[in-house]
């Protein structure tokens, strides 16, 4: 598994097996281009950290590390189960995975949350993933943008979080684009403690 080695500390998250290697083999369906891209071409919606080569990945990385400290958190952690909390972690792992769509594009795409949506349903199976996991993985990729669902240069509607799961992403990822939080990462790109 080539790919899922940018992400083995996050997917030690993760408490399942068989929800593991699915993660890792849906990260292997990612294009190469998400290890190398910035988070933000223009800096406006991201910190220094997710900004110039591998901003992406950092980004990515943060948001799952959001995550992972706000579940460890008995107050916040014990609302959800290990098989959701695993879930969430997962569709954060993945939520831009397309963010400059299938085939790389000079800009990100607004539809960017559907593309990945629909990359899960149509390899899903394959991956190991159950028809009620594809179906949670979907709703908190799709829904990822928050209260942003529409934009002047796109004709797409993104569907808003509605339930606790899709709120908790998008939560984790509006953390890790917010320019007061700082975080530093080594040269392989893993945040260090």
């Amino acid at each position: 598994m080539e790919k899922s080695k940018y992400f083995l500390k996050e997917l030690n998250y993760i408490q399942e097996n068989k929800l593991k290697e699915s993660a890792m083999k849906l990260i292997e369906e990612l294009p190469e281009y998400f290890f190398e891209v910035a988070a933000s071409s223009t800096g406006k919606y991201h910190p220094g950290y997710a900004l110039g080569e591998g901003g992406l990945l950092r980004h990515t990385k943060a948001a799952v590390r959001f995550a992972h400290e706000l579940l460890e958190d008995p107050s916040i952690g014990e609302k959800y189960t290990p098989h959701e909390k695993d879930l969430m972690l997962i569709g954060i792992m993945v939520h831009d995975g397309l963010k400059h769509g299938k085939i790389k594009d000079t800009y990100t795409k607004f539809e960017h949350p559907i593309l990945i949506a629909n990359l899960i349903e149509e390899k899903g199976e394959g991956l190991g993933f159950s028809k009620e996991d594809i179906t949670f993985l979907k709703a908190v990729v799709s829904s990822h943008m928050g209260p942003w669902t529409t934009n002047a240069y796109s004709s797409t509607v993104l569907p808003a979080p509605k339930t606790k799961y899709e709120n908790f992403v998008h939560m984790c990822d509006y953390l890790a684009s917010r320019k007061c939080f700082s975080l530093s990462f080594d040269k392989n790109n893993d945040i260090i403690d």
